[in-house]
């Protein structure tokens, strides 16, 4: 991390970290251990609540949060700011409804946080947790001109259609998934085979041998506007 943020000149790291404890959830330690290694501020997922004893941590912390559209009395918040340069960069975290968990309304639930959230800053990051491609297009182009930048999260494969919508919004589908790049999107690959091919299998458990992989995503943002001016596409493999 230290590198990349030199390489690229990064003011702000965000990084979705809902799978970073042995692949499901976050705690606080793993959590901690993110931001000393350069993560500013943490988005989730669907696994953000499967370390129960995080829920207290959602609470109290402003560097961390999860969708927000998850029904109300949840912990946590769904949307936040980081500040650099003098300047404050609003986070919203929303998760899609296609092929996951039931939660509320992704579009309405953008719409309301946005509302708040530009009271204090045209600079807005949205991140996309969302299994459909289509949904996560959609919502791109629901918020085009709105947020500075939206990205998706989940499917751990990251995709190649970065692009700056027509409102002045960078996009890219899924960001990808940094881990291990041996097994099956960063679990060992023998239990996930079985539940494919016999319908059961033991618990998964993270990849630990072989190599490792960096995704990421560098967008500049022009502060005045709001609207992105670059966005960068980053996929490092072969890390040992």
């Amino acid at each position: 991390m230290p590198l990349a943020r030199d390489q690229y000149n990064v003011d702000v790291c965000i990084a979705n970290g809902e799978n970073a404890a042995g692949g499901f959830g976050l705690t606080v330690q793993t959590a901690e251990e993110m931001f000393a290694t350069g993560v500013d501020f943490i988005t989730s997922g669907n696994h953000i609540f499967d370390k129960r004893d995080f829920k207290s941590y959602l609470d109290t912390t402003e560097r961390v949060i999860r969708p927000a559209n998850y029904p109300p009395g949840v912990p946590g918040r769904g949307h936040g700011f980081v500040h650099a340069n003098g300047k404050a960069i609003g986070v919203l975290n929303v998760m899609g409804r296609t092929f996951m968990p039931p939660v509320d309304d992704p579009f309405r639930s953008a719409d309301e946080a946005l509302s708040e959230i530009s009271k204090h800053t045209n600079i807005i990051v949205v991140d996309v947790h969302a299994e459909a491609t289509s949904e996560k297009v959609a919502l791109g182009r629901y918020l085009d001109g709105r947020v500075s930048a939206i990205y998706g999260t989940h499917t751990h494969v990251q995709t190649a259609d970065e692009h700056i919508l027509p409102g002045g919004t960078a996009y890219l589908t899924d960001v990808g998934m940094t881990g291990p790049t041996e097994g099956v999107i960063g679990m060992e690959a023998g239990p996930v085979l079985d539940r494919f091919t016999t319908g059961f299998s033991e618990r998964f458990s993270v990849q630990k041998a072989g190599t490792k992989q960096f995704c990421a995503a560098v967008v500049r943002i022009d502060v005045e506007s709001g609207r992105a001016t670059d966005i960068k596409r980053v996929f490092q493999r072969g890390i040992a």
